[in-house]
């Protein structure tokens, strides 16, 4: 058996190759999919199909950019109304080698949730890997809330029964292959450990131990998760099939005067250095998400419908960047700035900044008790766990949907846990016209490390 496990960085989703003689199947493709081909082309073998654990939210699935290359055929659960390729039913068997994938129905996060098992027929009859999507993770299981809080208890209940009564009862010894690992959003706690079985998710989930039906539900229906406004889009593009990208985009290196341009047509521009060097000068009215943010961010702030320019540290990020925006449907990357931001503010365009202040002077500036809106921009779990005195609390995928909460008119100091979230935060700010507007270095870790308290 060839067996290949691919994580796509930011995301954390995972997809899987398996082959078995002269064929193989994919599980979950993300669409920058030639990864998959080079892998058939590398061992010899054949993709014979392509299997989706169910409509993803968190990213655009690459099942039909992986079908134009191989001819693979696509299947997936039913439970919405798929608009390409084929549905499965529980209990469905598929053959490629000495290989059986058997599909299991387990919905709970969505309706049409699929799992399904592998057994190698060469050494026995019993499954030894099991792909549970985004039923269960290692030290987690999946979200319930996608469809409301109307139809959240019913989802609950659905993948309790999916679980406890179809998944787990598969065995200990069976391999877990979840959909996604540690910092996905599909997920509230999934752990950092990327390997586990059914039996040690038993022994060591801690939502696992809730192995009573009410009190599971009861969990699930108390939990708090970010909905990014990008999931619509990615189960609009999931359902339907997203366009076809036949390669990777390739934005034109662009000079300052044609970068402009392109902004007064109407284009987004995202810089993707870290937070000390956007604060130090950027172009003026552009995002600040560093690189390895974009996955986790560039969902909740730009938007679909306006062609995107990039501001890079260096040149070669910029296939870094691309594949993260193509995973979350942005394909209209028309360019890339053509010598970083050194060259714009050498041909004196319009620039702007931020500043920084320590942990210390924001200190001494509450207790001498001036005047400022203290902003932080975390998520509410972190906030519920300590957050600093006198601070407001806005999450800063939300932030640019509630400016009237922060007035405009005052000094905005702002922190998350490390001063990157912040630094989005500061971007959007800056772009709506704040003019006094400060990141804490260092955030929240350094406060701690400084022995300062905090409040709950």
């Amino acid at each position: 058996m060839k067996f290949e496990r691919i994580k796509s960085e930011g995301l954390a989703h995972l997809s899987y190759f398996i082959g078995s003689e002269d064929e193989a199947i994919v599980i979950d493709p993300r669409r920058d999919c030639q990864v998959y081909v080079d892998l058939a082309r590398r061992e010899g073998i054949n993709i014979k199909y392509i299997f989706e654990t169910h409509r993803n939210e968190d990213y655009v699935i690459g099942s039909l950019e992986l079908k134009k290359l191989t001819d693979a055929e696509i299947y997936h659960g039913q439970g919405v109304d798929f608009k390409y390729e084929n549905y499965l039913s529980e209990g469905q068997d598929f053959s490629f080698g000495s290989m059986r994938l058997n599909a299991l129905h387990t919905p709970g996060h969505t309706d049409e949730s699929m799992s399904y098992t592998l057994t190698d027929l060469d050494t026995g009859k019993e499954p030894v890997m099991v792909f549970t999507g985004d039923a269960l993770f290692v030290g987690d299981v999946g979200r319930t809330d996608l469809y409301g809080p109307e139809e959240a208890p019913r989802l609950a209940a659905n993948l309790y029964d999916s679980i406890f009564n179809k998944i787990l009862p598969l065995g200990d010894g069976v391999i877990l292959c979840p959909a996604h690992g540690a910092g996905s959003v599909c997920g509230g706690a999934i752990a950092k450990r990327d390997y586990s079985t059914l039996g040690l998710e038993r022994l060591q989930n801690p939502v696992l131990q809730k192995t009573d039906k009410a009190e599971f539900i009861r969990f699930k229906l108390e939990e708090q998760l970010e909905f990014p406004p990008y999931f619509k889009k990615m189960e609009q593009y999931n359902l339907q099939g997203p366009p076809l990208l036949q390669g990777l985009p390739f934005p034109k290196l662009l000079l300052p005067e044609e970068f402009r341009a392109e902004m007064e047509k109407g284009a987004v521009v995202l810089d993707t250095r870290m937070p000390h060097s956007f604060g130090g000068v950027h172009i003026r009215n552009s995002y600040s998400i560093w690189l390895g943010g974009i996955p986790s961010f560039a969902g909740w702030v730009i938007p679909f419908n306006k062609p995107i320019l990039l501001v890079l540290e260096e040149k070669e990020q910029l296939e870094t960047a691309v594949r993260y925006l193509i995973r979350l449907g942005y394909d209209n990357i028309v360019g890339f700035l053509n010598g970083g931001i050194a060259a714009w503010y050498m041909k004196t365009l319009p620039v702007d900044g931020f500043s920084f202040i320590s942990v210390h002077d924001l200190k001494n500036k509450l207790e001498k008790n001036e005047e400022m809106t203290l902003l932080d921009v975390r998520k509410k779990k972190e906030w519920d766990e300590g957050h600093i005195q006198g601070a407001k609390h806005i999450y800063v995928g939300e932030l640019e949907g509630n400016l009237g909460k922060v007035p405009k008119e005052s000094k905005v100091i702002v922190y998350c846990d490390s001063s990157r979230r912040s630094g989005v935060a500061a971007s959007i700010l800056k772009k709506h016209g704040y003019n006094s507007v400060y990141n804490v270095l260092g955030s929240m870790a350094a406060w701690k490390n400084a022995g300062y308290n905090v409040v709950k």
